[in-house]
């Protein structure tokens, strides 16, 4: 990789391309930025995302710096019908391109070591990695992991799950009803996925919605500013060294016309969680609940893609990492380390205001003098 690079950039997703674009703008010569992507190209996570997803039903996707996400969009369409999977990668396409942001991809991060202090100097972070050609290596001060969350889907173990005969899927695998027609399908999971799933799959396939708390709606619009409550929320956590939550547990599941037919037609009607798994279905402590089901769909949601930093040690006791920071980014200690798409910094908006002040501070712990280059927090 570039021998010269002083930082950098691990995942080029809205996250990434924050960052980069900000770290650019205030004063890092872009022959000493690497960006590296685990996709084969622009995207990211949201390449894989089912066709039915669309951008009014993913609790909004914010614009990034500098480029307003309609540039991308044909004349007089409307952005609520098209499909994220389709949008958002033409969209990271178009902006790599006129903000000069060279991803290598495919290059997959395997191992990051270094980046403390030896004989009372800096050591520089090491990189290990696979690309095209091989294994790769760069030796960095500073680094911006910007990985997100797709690589680690959540799946909680429940007894008896190897026994069942039936599917077992993640919304990750999902890519439409059709697959499940005419099936008994039980979807667990108390999100803005499992809803999403449940409205549409419903209309084709008997279906049974089981969550481990009850579901919060709220009639309330995803706007900016109850995004920015959501994201402050989530920052107190990681300030504390605890794991973070997700935004949804603070926000609710916004109601949408598709929910509401789904409501109408009782697909929303919602069991507990069940206790253990049999090998046609799922059971409660009552024997006489339990139910038969072909497909058990996990909308369980995912955890930190952060296991290539596991020689760094950066949990604590509290299971999480201690975040500090002007908007908890920065790894406590690690003044030349920031973690974007990790707790405040996981939805659109909190990446966006995030991208800026990892280049402030990341640029001012290097000793890189800091400009106030063209940009914006949003």
């Amino acid at each position: 990789m570039e021998k010269h690079a002083r930082v950098a950039v691990i995942g080029a997703g809205q996250a990434g391309l924050s960052a980069a674009h900000h770290l650019i703008r205030r004063g890092l010569n872009r022959d000493r930025l690497v960006v590296l992507d685990a996709y084969p190209g622009p995207g990211g996570a949201w390449r894989h995302r089912w066709p039915s997803l669309t951008l009014s039903t993913v609790n909004g996707v914010h614009d990034l710096p500098g480029m307003p996400f309609t540039e991308v969009l044909d004349a007089g369409q409307d952005p609520s019908s098209v499909p994220a999977a389709e949008a958002v990668p033409r969209y990271y396409s178009a902006y790599e391109e006129r903000e000069g942001i060279a991803v290598r991809r495919p290059v997959r991060v395997h191992c990051v070591s270094g980046g403390g202090v030896s004989d009372g100097a800096d050591e520089r972070f090491r990189i290990e990695a696979i690309g095209p050609d091989g294994v790769m290596e760069a030796c960095v001060d500073g680094l911006v992991n910007a990985t997100g969350s797709w690589e680690r889907p959540f799946i909680p173990h429940y007894p008896g799950a190897e026994l069942f005969r039936g599917r077992q899927m993640h919304t990750r695998d999902y890519r439409g009803p059709d697959e499940l027609a005419g099936k008994r399908v039980v979807v667990v999971g108390g999100g803005i996925s499992a809803v999403d799933i449940l409205a549409e799959v419903s209309q084709t396939a008997d279906t049974l919605w089981v969550t481990r708390t009850p579901p919060r709606f709220s009639d309330e619009p995803f706007t900016a500013e109850v995004g920015r409550r959501a994201v402050a929320r989530v920052e107190d956590r990681v300030r504390r060294g605890l794991p973070p939550g997700s935004v949804v547990s603070v926000t609710g599941i916004p109601w949408n016309p598709r929910y509401r037919d789904a409501q109408r037609r009782g697909a929303l009607q919602r069991r507990p969680m069940f206790t253990s798994i049999t090998e046609h279905g799922v059971r409660w402590a009552d024997p006489a609940c339990d139910e038969h089901a072909d497909v058990i769909v996990w909308a369980t949601g995912f955890r930190s893609a952060l296991d290539h930093l596991a020689p760094l040690r950066l949990r604590g006791p509290g299971g999480g990492i201690t975040m500090t920071g002007r908007l908890a980014t920065r790894v406590a200690g690690r003044p030349r380390l920031h973690l974007i798409g990790y707790g405040p910094s996981a939805s659109t908006i909190g990446a966006n205001r995030a991208g800026r002040a990892v280049a402030a501070e990341l640029l001012e712990a290097l000793t890189i003098p800091v400009s106030d280059g063209p940009g914006s927090d949003e």
